[in-house]
């Protein structure tokens, strides 16, 4: 997945209010369905934006950056009012994030993750990832029932992202809500009181982003906060102002991406694994599979749907002519489900022959964490083969999130 960033409303205008786009983003798959048999691009009105849901014309845009810009990657649902702006000011947003920067700014922001996400990283946060995942499963393995989402999708990914990112343990469930209280805040209908809860919310975050940042300055560790300041903010010198506003910027970025990538991918690829029994009961027999229904989960329910781009040259994609400041939709999700790149688009299948797929994005934006979520679903489904190999759907009536940041149950009701 390409990283997530939240955009602060000291950048918001009046024209991001829309209809309430919910229907649309609990399903897209229709609209997707329609958009890849038109000729040319759809423009949706839901997204504002012209949608490219071609497998060949997604991977176009994303290797092409300097026709197709980041500058407005995500797009708020929702405008925070008047009390909620006051309490945002008294933060630390307002700075770009990797998600929306574009050349050299974007490669300058994008060092410190690769580092901090290398395969090498990965490799050493393993035995933390397997502890913890046992844990995890170890409590509720007795009871013979379960809400994935809450007891399992949702804590793991946290908790690895807290490490990575070098939180103590007992800030880390915190972090994470303050993460998820901006997303809230933008992409939900919110009253004014719980808008001002929310908006206090993130900069408490945002204050314990940056202690955390100050206090790498004198004592680096190996990791991610480490990373972020020794790259953002080169030298010895205490950290200007400007500094701290765009590390915690991009902490905040990495800390929502970080998780809701994995929880995504947690949900999804136990819910459609346990839809259809012969495919779970395929794994259970044949666990060599199991990466291959990591990529399927992947390709199947891209764990983010997609992000915008804007056009910066007059252009032609798709036999469609687009100007300079169009906006587009690019739906990784669609680019997966394209009759043209796979067999049987619309049903999940394990013994798939492998093909890449675009579900964490391409070219320069390519998810950097996309090989943490995956080693998190592989270590997942490996102890669920093993202790919990009766497992199945407690409950078929599955409601999606509403949302399009990440693709992902609601509640998954689970027994064995």
């Amino acid at each position: 997945m390409p990283v997530l960033q939240i955009l602060y409303v000291t950048h918001l205008t009046r024209e991001h209010r829309r209809v309430n786009p919910q229907a649309f983003y609990r399903d897209p798959y229709p609209v997707y369905a329609e958009a890849r048999r038109a000729r040319g691009l759809t423009f949706v009105p839901e997204l504002g934006a012209w949608l490219v849901s071609r497998r060949e014309d997604v991977r176009e845009v994303l290797s092409k950056p300097e026709q197709f810009s980041s500058a407005r990657a995500l797009r708020p649902d929702y405008l925070p009012g008047r009390a909620a702006l006051s309490e945002l000011v008294k933060g630390f947003g307002g700075v770009q994030a990797v998600l929306t920067a574009d050349g050299e700014a974007h490669r300058r922001l994008r060092r410190p993750l690769s580092r901090g996400l290398s395969p090498a990283r990965v490799a050493a946060a393993l035995p933390f990832v397997t502890a913890r995942a046992e844990a995890l499963i170890g409590s509720f393995a007795g009871d013979g029932q379960v809400e994935w989402m809450e007891a399992y999708a949702r804590p793991l990914p946290a908790d690895v992202i807290g490490h990575l990112i070098g939180f103590d343990p007992a800030d880390t469930h915190g972090a994470i809500r303050g993460a998820q209280r901006a997303e809230d805040l933008l992409f939900t209908e919110l009253t004014e009181a719980e808008q001002v809860d929310a908006a206090k919310e993130i900069v408490a975050l945002q204050h314990l982003l940056d202690g955390y940042a100050r206090a790498r300055r004198g004592d680096p560790r190996d990791d991610l906060i480490t990373e972020m300041v020794r790259d953002l903010a080169p030298g010895s010198d205490d950290l200007t102002l400007d500094q701290r506003k765009e590390i915690v910027s991009n902490l905040q970025n990495l800390l929502l991406a970080g998780h809701l990538t994995a929880t995504a991918l947690l949900g999804t690829v136990v819910l459609n694994l346990l839809r259809d029994r012969r495919q779970w009961e395929l794994l259970c027999e044949k666990p060599e599979l199991v990466s291959a229904a990591i990529e399927e989960a992947a390709r199947f329910e891209a764990p983010i749907q997609g992000f915008r781009r804007t056009v910066t040259t007059k252009v032609t994609l798709s036999g469609t002519e687009l100007n300079e400041n169009d906006v587009l939709f690019v739906a990784f999700a669609s680019a997966g489900r394209d009759a043209d790149a796979n067999a049987r688009p619309d049903e999940f299948d394990i013994t798939r022959p492998a093909l890449r797929n675009l579900s964490f994005g391409h070219g320069p934006h390519g998810c950097p964490g996309s090989h943490l979520a995956k080693e998190q679903v592989r270590i997942t489904l490996e102890i669920l083969i093993r202790d919990l190999p009766g497992l199945r759907l407690a409950r078929t009536d599955v409601t999606m999130a509403p949302t399009l940041i990440h693709r992902s149950p609601e509640e998954l009701f689970l027994a064995w």
